[in-house]
Protein backbone atom coordinates (compact mmCIF):
# COMPACT_ATOMS: atom_id res chain seq x y z
CA UNK A 1 0.00 0.00 0.00
CA UNK A 2 2.67 2.53 1.08
CA UNK A 3 4.87 1.68 -1.89
CA UNK A 4 1.97 2.18 -4.31
CA UNK A 5 1.05 5.48 -2.65
CA UNK A 6 4.62 6.83 -2.83
CA UNK A 7 5.12 5.63 -6.39
CA UNK A 8 1.82 7.21 -7.40
CA UNK A 9 2.82 10.49 -5.75
CA UNK A 10 6.15 10.54 -7.61
CA UNK A 11 4.40 9.74 -10.91
CA UNK A 12 1.95 12.56 -10.23
CA UNK A 13 4.77 15.02 -9.60
CA UNK A 14 6.48 13.83 -12.75
CA UNK A 15 3.30 14.56 -14.69
CA UNK A 16 2.50 17.91 -13.03
CA UNK A 17 5.86 19.69 -12.74
CA UNK A 18 7.29 19.77 -16.31
CA UNK A 19 6.75 23.08 -18.10
CA UNK A 20 3.92 22.52 -20.54
CA UNK A 21 0.96 24.48 -21.87
CA UNK A 22 -1.11 24.11 -18.69
CA UNK A 23 1.69 25.20 -16.35
CA UNK A 24 2.44 28.20 -18.56
CA UNK A 25 -1.23 29.17 -18.47
CA UNK A 26 -1.44 28.67 -14.68
CA UNK A 27 1.67 30.77 -14.05
CA UNK A 28 0.47 33.53 -16.36
CA UNK A 29 -2.90 33.71 -14.58
CA UNK A 30 -1.33 33.42 -11.11
CA UNK A 31 0.31 36.80 -11.74
CA UNK A 32 -3.17 38.29 -12.03
CA UNK A 33 -5.36 36.23 -9.73
CA UNK A 34 -4.64 33.17 -7.60
CA UNK A 35 -8.16 31.73 -7.80
CA UNK A 36 -8.27 31.85 -11.61
CA UNK A 37 -4.92 30.02 -11.78
CA UNK A 38 -6.16 27.30 -9.39
CA UNK A 39 -9.41 27.03 -11.39
CA UNK A 40 -7.36 26.27 -14.53
CA UNK A 41 -5.41 23.65 -12.56
CA UNK A 42 -8.59 22.02 -11.28
CA UNK A 43 -9.97 21.96 -14.82
CA UNK A 44 -6.87 20.15 -16.04
CA UNK A 45 -7.01 17.73 -13.12
CA UNK A 46 -10.70 17.00 -13.80
CA UNK A 47 -9.82 16.14 -17.39
CA UNK A 48 -7.11 13.78 -16.13
CA UNK A 49 -9.68 12.08 -13.89
CA UNK A 50 -12.11 11.67 -16.82
CA UNK A 51 -9.44 9.94 -18.91
CA UNK A 52 -8.29 7.85 -15.97
CA UNK A 53 -11.84 6.63 -15.30
CA UNK A 54 -12.38 5.98 -19.02
CA UNK A 55 -9.30 3.78 -19.17
CA UNK A 56 -10.30 1.94 -15.98
CA UNK A 57 -13.77 1.32 -17.47
CA UNK A 58 -12.22 -0.27 -20.56
CA UNK A 59 -12.38 2.59 -23.07
CA UNK A 60 -8.64 2.50 -23.71
CA UNK A 61 -9.10 0.79 -27.08
CA UNK A 62 -11.45 3.53 -28.23
CA UNK A 63 -9.05 6.25 -27.08
CA UNK A 64 -5.96 4.61 -28.60
CA UNK A 65 -7.11 5.35 -32.14
CA UNK A 66 -5.06 7.31 -34.69
CA UNK A 67 -8.04 9.16 -36.16
CA UNK A 68 -9.36 10.25 -32.74
CA UNK A 69 -5.88 11.30 -31.60
CA UNK A 70 -5.41 13.35 -34.78
CA UNK A 71 -8.77 15.10 -34.35
CA UNK A 72 -7.98 15.88 -30.71
CA UNK A 73 -4.50 17.02 -31.70
CA UNK A 74 -5.88 19.41 -34.32
CA UNK A 75 -8.39 20.86 -31.85
CA UNK A 76 -5.66 21.10 -29.22
CA UNK A 77 -3.37 22.96 -31.61
CA UNK A 78 -6.10 25.47 -32.47
CA UNK A 79 -7.01 25.99 -28.81
CA UNK A 80 -3.36 26.50 -27.85
CA UNK A 81 -3.01 29.05 -30.66
CA UNK A 82 -6.08 30.87 -29.34
CA UNK A 83 -4.66 30.91 -25.79
CA UNK A 84 -1.34 32.23 -27.13
CA UNK A 85 -3.15 35.00 -29.01
CA UNK A 86 -5.19 35.92 -25.90
CA UNK A 87 -2.01 36.34 -23.84
CA UNK A 88 -0.26 38.21 -26.66
CA UNK A 89 -3.23 40.59 -26.95
CA UNK A 90 -2.84 41.51 -23.27
CA UNK A 91 0.96 41.68 -23.36
CA UNK A 92 1.04 45.39 -22.40
CA UNK A 93 -1.11 44.93 -19.31
CA UNK A 94 1.12 45.19 -16.27
CA UNK A 95 0.77 43.05 -13.16
CA UNK A 96 -1.94 44.40 -10.88
CA UNK A 97 -0.59 44.19 -7.33
CA UNK A 98 -4.06 44.90 -5.92
CA UNK A 99 -6.46 42.02 -5.33
CA UNK A 100 -8.60 41.56 -8.42
CA UNK A 101 -11.80 39.62 -7.63
CA UNK A 102 -13.08 37.05 -10.09
CA UNK A 103 -16.75 36.13 -10.32
CA UNK A 104 -18.00 32.54 -10.09
CA UNK A 105 -18.79 32.74 -13.79
CA UNK A 106 -15.22 33.86 -14.47
CA UNK A 107 -13.78 31.02 -12.41
CA UNK A 108 -15.97 28.56 -14.32
CA UNK A 109 -14.59 29.93 -17.59
CA UNK A 110 -11.01 29.40 -16.40
CA UNK A 111 -11.92 25.91 -15.13
CA UNK A 112 -13.19 24.96 -18.59
CA UNK A 113 -10.09 26.43 -20.22
CA UNK A 114 -7.94 24.05 -18.16
CA UNK A 115 -10.33 21.16 -18.76
CA UNK A 116 -10.56 21.61 -22.55
CA UNK A 117 -6.85 22.27 -23.04
CA UNK A 118 -5.99 19.03 -21.23
CA UNK A 119 -8.87 17.00 -22.65
CA UNK A 120 -8.04 17.69 -26.31
CA UNK A 121 -4.33 17.09 -25.82
CA UNK A 122 -3.45 13.66 -27.28
CA UNK A 123 -0.38 13.54 -25.04
CA UNK A 124 -2.74 13.36 -22.06
CA UNK A 125 -4.27 10.17 -23.46
CA UNK A 126 -0.84 8.70 -24.24
CA UNK A 127 0.33 9.53 -20.70
CA UNK A 128 -2.61 7.86 -18.96
CA UNK A 129 -2.45 4.81 -21.23
CA UNK A 130 1.24 4.42 -20.40
CA UNK A 131 0.52 4.87 -16.68
CA UNK A 132 -2.17 2.17 -16.85
CA UNK A 133 0.34 -0.18 -18.47
CA UNK A 134 3.00 0.70 -15.90
CA UNK A 135 0.68 0.01 -12.96
CA UNK A 136 -0.32 -3.35 -14.43
CA UNK A 137 3.28 -4.42 -15.14
CA UNK A 138 4.61 -3.33 -11.75
CA UNK A 139 1.84 -5.16 -9.89
CA UNK A 140 0.97 -2.06 -7.88
CA UNK A 141 -2.19 -1.40 -5.90
CA UNK A 142 -4.12 0.70 -8.45
CA UNK A 143 -6.39 2.70 -6.06
CA UNK A 144 -3.41 3.81 -3.95
CA UNK A 145 -1.33 4.72 -7.02
CA UNK A 146 -4.21 6.88 -8.25
CA UNK A 147 -4.64 8.52 -4.82
CA UNK A 148 -0.92 9.27 -4.74
CA UNK A 149 -0.94 10.74 -8.24
CA UNK A 150 -4.00 12.92 -7.69
CA UNK A 151 -2.59 14.13 -4.35
CA UNK A 152 0.64 15.22 -6.07
CA UNK A 153 -1.24 17.00 -8.87
CA UNK A 154 -3.56 18.71 -6.36
CA UNK A 155 -0.57 19.86 -4.31
CA UNK A 156 1.16 21.28 -7.38
CA UNK A 157 -1.83 23.17 -8.80
CA UNK A 158 -2.46 24.91 -5.46
CA UNK A 159 1.06 25.58 -4.16
CA UNK A 160 2.84 26.56 -7.40
CA UNK A 161 0.40 29.36 -8.35
CA UNK A 162 0.40 30.54 -4.72
CA UNK A 163 4.16 31.25 -4.80
CA UNK A 164 3.90 32.85 -8.25
CA UNK A 165 1.01 35.03 -7.06
CA UNK A 166 2.82 36.09 -3.88
CA UNK A 167 5.87 37.22 -5.88
CA UNK A 168 3.91 39.34 -8.36
CA UNK A 169 4.64 42.61 -6.51
CA UNK A 170 8.31 42.19 -7.48
CA UNK A 171 7.48 42.16 -11.19
CA UNK A 172 7.82 45.44 -13.08
CA UNK A 173 5.59 46.37 -16.08
CA UNK A 174 8.54 45.71 -18.41
CA UNK A 175 9.13 42.26 -16.89
CA UNK A 176 5.41 41.54 -17.10
CA UNK A 177 5.50 42.38 -20.82
CA UNK A 178 8.36 39.92 -21.40
CA UNK A 179 6.62 37.22 -19.34
CA UNK A 180 3.47 37.61 -21.46
CA UNK A 181 5.49 37.53 -24.68
CA UNK A 182 7.42 34.46 -23.52
CA UNK A 183 4.20 32.71 -22.48
CA UNK A 184 2.56 33.50 -25.84
CA UNK A 185 5.62 32.24 -27.73
CA UNK A 186 5.77 29.02 -25.70
CA UNK A 187 2.09 28.28 -26.22
CA UNK A 188 2.53 29.03 -29.94
CA UNK A 189 5.44 26.60 -29.99
CA UNK A 190 3.30 23.88 -28.37
CA UNK A 191 0.51 24.59 -30.88
CA UNK A 192 2.84 24.35 -33.91
CA UNK A 193 4.64 21.32 -32.49
CA UNK A 194 1.34 19.49 -31.99
CA UNK A 195 0.18 20.37 -35.51
CA UNK A 196 3.46 19.26 -37.12
CA UNK A 197 3.35 16.01 -35.17
CA UNK A 198 -0.09 15.27 -36.65
CA UNK A 199 0.96 16.20 -40.20
CA UNK A 200 4.21 14.25 -40.29
CA UNK A 201 3.48 11.25 -38.06
CA UNK A 202 1.14 9.70 -40.64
Amino acid sequence: MTESLIEGFLLGMGAAIPIGAINILIMNHALKNYKSAVAIGFGAMSSDIVYLLSIMLGLATFLDNEFILNILGLLGSLFLAYMAYSIFRERNKGVNTQASPVSKKGLLKFYFQGFILTFINPYTIAFWLSIAGYIANQNLDTPFVIIGMLSAILLWITIMPYFVHKSKHKISPKTSYYINMFSALLLSFFAISLLLNILFSN
